[in-house]
């Protein structure tokens, strides 16, 4: 069903070649409204328009990018010069090229909630306030409930992983090789594996089938893998250890009780730690859902107005 009713795309482009890379951006809204810099979940997700659901289309400038590598940026699926810096950079670069002097406000969810709070603790003094949904902490406490701990839960499906998991490297390692020196069935196997484990985390009845995987499929999961087997670039608990940067900065922090792929002890930790942050917590289970969209919509409007 079209969406009449919400935000539409007023610009578009790609941000100058950096590193290989061109990053695709989309602005919706209202050019001379007040700026919303949207971060998407992955590593190796896209923004899309509904993600500015909910947001009055009147009063703000929505902003939107696809990270390195990722859909509608080029090349699709490059790894080299792909940190998490470097998308840190891509939108500070953004803000520039856009022209964006005023302090904006961060939406981000899951991985896009990773960015958002290295984006503020870079750049403080251009952050007016937060919107944190699922959050992700990308640190040994979230490596070690995804490989491990959360077998207890799913010691069936888990397994299927350690199956193929290649003498002492660690588990994100050995399908970081599968999926970037394998041939195209481990590829595949890489990609539906380790990547949709993550997708049925949290399902009542998961599933992890081997099916035809596209080329796109295949450079979204690259990414994702190789993000993991590198720790997301960080140090542990970096985000946690320079909260000082951001603790007084106003936050939304939104969170399913049951998220299986990103507990809410990531989420709680970070709301102990955040004086002016508020932390709701959605009665409801998975990372995503139906209930958790509708209490941030909700949440959202409150904490704006």
């Amino acid at each position: 069903m079209f969406n009449f009713f919400g935000p539409k795309i007023f610009n578009s482009g790609y941000l100058p070649e950096e590193d290989g890379h061109k990053i695709y951006f989309f602005e919706a809204g209202n050019p001379d409204g007040e700026p919303v810099l949207f971060f998407h979940g992955g590593p190796g997700g896209s923004a899309k328009l509904k993600h500015a659901d909910g947001f009055n289309k009147r009063k703000y400038r929505m902003i939107l990018f696809d990270q390195r590598g990722c859909n509608n940026s080029l090349p699709v699926g490059k790894i080299e010069g792909n940190t998490s810096w470097k998308l840190v950079n891509d939108a500070e670069r953004l803000l520039d090229h856009l022209g964006v002097r005023d302090k904006v406000i961060l939406r981000g969810s899951s991985w896009g909630s990773t960015l958002a709070l290295l984006f503020a603790i870079k750049n403080p003094q251009k952050v007016k306030s937060m919107l944190l949904s699922q959050i992700f902490l990308a640190n040994e406490m979230s490596r070690k409930w995804e490989e491990e701990q959360s077998g207890l839960f799913y010691p069936d499906i888990l397994e299927r992983l350690y199956e193929k998991k290649n003498g002492s490297k660690s588990l994100s390692d050995s399908f970081a090789s599968m999926i970037n020196f394998g041939d195209m069935t481990e590829q595949v196997s890489a990609a539906v594996l380790y990547s949709g484990y993550e997708r049925v985390l949290g399902e009542f009845k998961p599933k992890l089938e081997l099916t035809d995987l596209d080329a796109d499929d295949i450079a979204k999961s690259k990414i994702y893998i190789n993000y993991a087997a590198q720790k997301f670039m960080l140090e542990d608990d970096y985000i946690l250890q320079h909260i000082e940067n951001i603790k007084n900065i106003p936050t939304l922090i939104v969170h399913n009780r049951l998220d299986m792929v990103c507990p809410l002890k990531g989420a709680y930790d970070l709301h102990q730690n955040m004086p002016n942050s508020k932390l709701v917590i959605v009665p409801d289970i998975g990372h995503c859902s139906k209930k958790l969209y509708k209490f941030l919509k909700k949440e959202i409007k409150l904490f704006l107005r």
